[in-house]
């Protein structure tokens, strides 16, 4: 049974004639007959009285008339939520990010992107930057924001580096001098998070260069809970320094300069799945990002 023969049987017995009904779906009278011929072979029954003039449905006619409306009513209605499906795809972009990214760096970029493009939705996904990379990969998000991560079917650009500042309590002695050096933060109570991230690997390096073991007075997995602490007088902590410009703003925080050769630098990166299809949104996102952060995304953007 085909969509073809359901709708030259509606068109047949509206129109009460084969010959009206031909004209009105632009077939020959022919063909359309060949069509519920070979509808009434398969039901084994013949659905129209062929009149002189005309044709009326038959009583197995009737009877499958209003399933046949039903069921070509039901397929318009898919048709519409495929188009809307579609429709909303071409004006819609999901971005995976790490979760600092996306707490401290996407919400500016994205107030940009939506007075740029307005009309365009956004949907957000946060993990950690393992998470994004096989987000990307499987196609979950059009684009991710992430430390450098490799992964094959993946393209990463450099977008920026962000750097990992020292961060004390107002008070602290640090605070009233300015400045650090990574030996006498050996010293001091240290608050970190996350221990799994890059972030904790990067501080953890750094310290080992430097030949000191830094002294972990409490670890955290969240970043906001861990300004709280330093704020508070519990510690100090090394923490990303778009992390706190609101809190050095505030005058809660103080940022702290360290001196020497350890200065920590999280490398973030834009990450896009190969040979995949680049939407209009991902294309305006990806321009948006390049005239921000100066990044090269001339591989995937046509100037």
């Amino acid at each position: 049974m085909e969509l073809s023969q359901l709708q030259s049987f509606i068109e047949a017995a509206n129109s009460g004639s084969f010959r009206g009904a031909a004209r009105a779906m632009y077939l020959s009278q022919p063909s359309l007959s060949g069509r519920i011929r070979a509808l009434e072979r398969e039901l084994r029954t013949p659905l129209f009285h062929r009149l002189g003039r005309g044709v009326r449905l038959t009583e197995a006619g009737e009877a499958f008339r209003p399933f046949v409306e039903q069921a070509l009513e039901t397929l318009d209605h898919g048709k519409e939520a495929v188009r809307n499906t579609q429709e909303s795809q071409r004006r819609t972009i999901t971005i995976g990010s790490a979760r600092i990214i996306g707490t401290y760096i996407l919400p500016p970029t994205l107030e940009r992107f939506q007075r740029r493009y307005p009309g365009v939705a956004a949907r957000i996904r946060t993990g950690r930057s393992s998470d994004v990379i096989e987000m990307v990969a499987n196609g979950v998000v059009d684009i991710g924001l992430s430390r450098g991560l490799d992964h094959p079917e993946v393209f990463s650009i450099h977008l920026y580096d962000e750097p990992i500042v020292l961060a004390t309590y107002p008070d602290h002695p640090f605070a009233e001098r300015g400045y650090a050096y990574i030996w006498e933060v050996a010293r001091q109570p240290l608050i970190l998070y996350d221990p799994s991230s890059t972030y904790f690997l990067l501080i953890n390096q750094a310290c080992r260069e430097a030949g000191i073991v830094p002294q972990i007075e409490t670890m955290l997995d969240n970043i906001e809970a861990t300004k709280r602490m330093v704020a508070l007088g519990l510690g100090i902590s090394f923490l990303p320094h778009s992390a706190i410009l609101t809190e050095i703003e505030q005058g809660t925080l103080r940022y702290i300069e360290l001196k020497g050769d350890q200065h920590v630098h999280l490398p973030t990166h834009v990450l896009v799945r190969r040979a995949q299809h680049y939407s209009a949104p991902l294309l305006d996102f990806l321009r948006l990002l390049r005239d921000i952060y100066g990044c090269d995304v001339s591989e995937l953007v046509e100037s």
